[in-house]
């Protein structure tokens, strides 16, 4: 038996990789434990419920959504504590990606960009193409895919940049592979995420 599982802690090291600064700040949602369907029915850490890795397999709707609204709850208390909302970076491994790129394309907030590791875009066919609705039609997104992942095919990864693609500015887009990558990290991705977010996060001139 193969139990679905992502290694959220390969990332923890990225943190380390930026000198603290007065005008960054990382904050931490951690996924609640609940059972998974795939994972039969054992809990595990878990954003939503997933069903099927397939193109066509179910997608726990009301899980996903919920969690979405959790994240942009956390967003909001960042504004409402001075935080501008163009100097906010999503980003997350595997679900974590998947439920920052939902919740990027579904919130009022303009966000800086979005980090997408290993994931896939849910609940995709409730995007229309170009959607006017779009508050971050113009954000920046990084996507990162192992060519060798066993969990999320690199298919996934690829056609979910495409689709991105038809819904922002594709200019904005940047989709990264690795060799011989499966479900996990490397330390050229975390040299990649570290470019993008100082790219996007300059520092704040005191002038």
């Amino acid at each position: 038996m193969r139990k679905y599982s992502h290694k959220p802690k390969s990332y923890t090291g990225c943190l380390q990789l930026f000198k603290p600064n007065s005008d960054s700040l990382f904050s931490h949602g951690c996924s609640p434990t609940m059972p998974v369907s795939l994972n039969m029915r054992m809990s595990m850490p878990s954003w939503f419920d997933i069903y099927g890795l397939s193109p066509d397999a179910n997608e726990d709707e009301t899980g996903i959504k919920r969690a979405s609204q959790n994240i942009k709850a956390l967003i909001d208390q960042e504004v409402r504590n001075g935080i501008p909302s163009h100097r906010i970076i999503l980003g997350g491994f595997s679900q974590g990606g998947a439920l920052s790129l939902y919740t990027a394309l579904t919130t009022q907030q303009k966000l800086a960009g979005v980090v997408a590791l290993s994931c896939w875009l849910p609940l995709r066919n409730s995007f229309p193409q170009a959607s006017a609705n779009i508050a971050n039609k113009d954000m920046y997104v990084l996507q990162c895919h192992g060519d060798a992942d066993p969990l999320v095919p690199f298919i996934f990864g690829s056609q979910t940049a495409e689709k991105m693609k038809s819904l922002i500015n594709p200019a904005n887009i940047t989709f990264k592979s690795y060799r011989g990558l499966p479900h996990n990290a490397c330390p050229e991705e975390m040299v990649d995420i570290k470019r993008f977010i100082e790219r996007q996060l300059p520092p704040i001139s005191d002038e």
